[in-house]
């Protein structure tokens, strides 16, 4: 019987496969599916139907595809915008111009949503409910509304069926990446096609529960409360629920419209030090950030304060990772290329049978150039991304959370540059980071690292010494069943 099922689901997913290689073909995109080796007899029919279109880059081709492929693959290709590693750094760009817009759907089935999940008549929810709604992605929809008690809110709808959608597309995803994994070779394992598709369900699973969205923001938001800059919108839980979140709407001017910005006497500059210094916190203090800072997601309030919206792509960096980053930024900022290296292999992501000195040299071949030029021109995001790119040759396997963390300080420093492109955001932000590099790197930082270290042992220090008692015990029980199995034998 399961023969027969996985034989049916082979049979779907190939006629799945057919149609997808039709659209891809349709505008000129068919590489992915030869790189990976993917059936090539369908991907050679398919190529003799393909409109070529050699005026865009592939990135910008494959944009397009999956555009016209839905909702699935417009977010697959916003997870592929982080991954410079596995499509490289052009073709990550161009997908990273992915916008996710869709037509609304009926706000009928909107409200019959709202009131299913909220077990009330949508008059009793809201005083005010718009119909028409105010954004439309593939995932959800917004709609503007009023609570009884006064309150201005934005309701987020999940689309209907949405969720056994992106299942059907996930069976497919998997397929071709069990496909892709024995063709590929060697390949596979440093790209690991089933991993990629297992980080992008569960970051689609996450999406597809409005309560995960709503405990990120609230998350952020208590992360933040005591810092001045950057406001989180309040979460309503009263109506919120698995397909529906609720929260403060707020509003305010873009940051990509400069003459609003100083017609409201805001300094730009000032925005751009705000923009900076909260990103650092979220990393490197709370090792919790908003991974989706494009200009769409933030709006500058009257008070210089900037609002953030949209808490569906969250990263987490842990403690080990947030410390790798910093060794290696500060390495790369004091030109000490060798210290970079060694982090690498201190923190066990470069294999032992390369070399340190090699290396070395690759990262000053890498920051020379990039820390050379002139202060507002210095990306961060950049020689991050180039690092690594580099790690590749060295047979290291980029962790995700640090490429999610990389494109968001690309996004980042777009903003900025938007905001004021003779500053550097970095540079604003350099007395807290030096702050923080002292208390975290320095001798005080190696002291309480060491202290903390020592009160985990401590901590532990029964358990562990009980371990090796028993351990003990049973070697000893072994020895002397041993013993009495010889003096057996020797009667």
């Amino acid at each position: 019987m399961a023969a027969k099922r996985n034989g049916s689901s082979s049979i779907k997913n190939s006629l799945r496969l057919w149609r997808i290689a039709m659209v891809l073909a349709r505008h000129d995109a068919l590489f992915p599916l030869e790189k990976a080796n993917i059936s090539p007899s369908i991907t050679f029919f398919c190529k003799l139907f393909a409109r070529r279109q050699p005026h865009l880059r592939e990135g910008q081709r494959l944009a397009q595809a999956l555009e016209a492929l839905g909702p699935t693959f417009i977010k697959l290709g916003q997870t592929f915008s982080t991954r410079a590693d596995i499509v490289g750094e052009e073709i990550a760009q161009d997908l990273g111009l992915l916008r996710d817009r869709l037509p609304a759907f009926d706000s009928a089935i909107a409200i019959a949503q709202i009131e299913e999940e909220l077990g009330k008549n949508i008059d009793d929810c809201f005083a005010h409910f718009e119909r028409s709604a105010a954004a439309a992605a593939s995932i959800a929809q917004v709609h503007f509304a009023s609570l009884h008690s006064g309150e201005e809110v934005a309701v987020k709808v999940l689309r209907p069926d949405v969720e056994a959608k992106f299942a059907a597309d996930l069976e497919l995803f998997y397929w071709l990446a069990d496909i892709a994994e024995k063709r590929l070779g060697e390949e596979a394992y440093r790209f690991k096609p089933r991993k990629v598709v297992d980080t992008f369900a569960d970051t689609v699973r996450s999406e597809l529960d409005l309560r995960f969205e709503a405990s990120a923001a609230e998350e952020l938001a208590s992360n933040l409360k005591h810092d001045k800059g950057m406001v989180v919108p309040t979460i309503y839980w009263s109506y919120t629920g698995k397909n529906v979140l609720t929260m403060q709407r707020v509003g305010g001017l873009s940051v990509s419209d400069a003459d609003a910005l100083d017609e409201a006497g805001l300094s730009r500059r000032a925005l751009v030090q705000v923009a900076a210094e909260s990103l650092f916190r979220q990393v490197f203090r709370d090792g919790f950030f908003h991974a989706d800072l494009h200009p769409g997601n933030i709006f500058v309030q009257k008070d210089g304060q900037l609002a953030v919206v949209d808490f569906g792509i969250m990263g987490r960096l842990d403690e080990d990772s947030r410390m790798f980053l910093a060794h290696i930024l500060d390495g790369f900022l004091k030109e000490d290329y060798q210290r970079v290296a060694q982090v690498h292999v201190d923190y066990g992501y470069m294999p032992a049978h390369h070399s340190v000195e090699a290396l070395a040299q690759a990262c000053r071949a890498i920051g020379r150039p990039i820390l050379g030029r002139p202060l507002e021109e210095i990306s961060i995001a950049k020689l991050l991304q180039q690092l690594f790119e580099v790690a590749k040759r060295f047979d290291m396997t980029v962790q995700p959370h640090l490429l999610l963390l990389q494109k968001t300080m690309m996004m980042a420093e777009g903003v900025g540059r938007m905001l004021d492109p003779t500053v550097n955001m970095w540079q604003l932000a350099e007395p807290m980071i030096s702050k923080w590099g002292h208390e975290h790197l320095g001798l005080r930082g190696k002291a309480r690292r060491a202290a903390h270290e020592a009160r985990y042992a401590l901590k532990h220090l029964p358990t562990v010494l009980r371990h090796i008692k028993s351990l003990l015990e049973r070697m000893e029980e072994k020895s002397r069943t041993q013993q009495q199995d010889n003096v057996s034998d020797a009667c």
